[in-house]
């Protein structure tokens, strides 16, 4: 068969999918651990988040309810800081150690952290590729279009290239939250190994998308390779 030399890269489709499961169900069972645990402070996450803007100089960003679960998030454009339903009214660690990871990416906007910036001006091609690279590295390789071929897998790089600078984004605002939940006495030192534990996990999350897309990448490299030797 012409095409069956891409049988076998699907296996490292299945290693980025088992990555990723592994990831996702070690951050959820983290998350529900210290789910159950309170917070001494009492706070909800809105009222840490509050907090934390305020003692940051912050108070034109708006702290919103959103639906769904581990669906937080700091939108740029609005200033608007969403926390999901396990987080919003929550008191538990959890939710404080969540609430001030979203804080942190709303500082990083206030001081003009640079990877943030980087992050935000390649969303939009970052967006285009990641749902154009498929089509056009499909069609250039069933149709011998090698210029297709390549252009899908640039399209493809600008998408990893998003991921990537998510990485230290990500780790910056985790590093920042922590650091003003302690400093500022919102969680007690005893409480900030399960604060780290909730944000690593969920750090890991994009370590993992990053791991499955290069993963990728290597399979279309792998593929356009193949198909040149196809069409010698």
């Amino acid at each position: 068969m012409r095409y069956g030399f891409m049988d076998w890269t699907y296996l490292l489709v299945v290693i980025a999918a088992l990555i990723s499961a592994a990831v996702s169900a070690r951050m959820n069972t983290v998350f529900s651990k210290y789910q159950r645990v309170r917070s001494a402070c009492g706070l909800t996450g809105r009222e840490a988040a509050l907090r934390i803007l305020h003692l940051a100089g912050i108070y034109d960003v708006t702290v919103q309810h959103v639906s769904g679960k581990l669906t937080d998030h700091y939108d740029p454009r609005t200033k608007t800081l969403n926390l999901s339903d396990s987080v919003y009214n929550s008191t538990s660690l959890a939710a404080v150690g969540v609430a001030a990871h979203e804080c942190g990416h709303a500082i990083q906007h206030d001081v003009g952290y640079v990877p943030l910036k980087i992050r935000s001006a390649i969303v939009p091609v970052a967006n285009f590729g990641s749902q154009l690279f498929w089509p056009l590295f499909l069609i250039g390789l069933i149709m011998s279009l090698p210029a297709l071929v390549k252009a899908g897998i640039w399209l493809f790089v600008f998408a990893l290239a998003f991921q990537i600078v998510t990485l230290p984004v990500e780790f910056n605002a985790s590093h920042r939250a922590v650091t003003m939940l302690t400093e500022n006495g919102i969680v007690r030192e005893e409480e900030k190994a399960g604060v780290r534990k909730v944000l690593t996990a969920a750090a890991m999350t994009y370590v993992a998308a990053v791991i499955g897309s290069l993963l990728q990448l290597l399979r279309l490299l792998i593929l356009s390779g193949a198909f040149r030797r196809n069409d010698d």
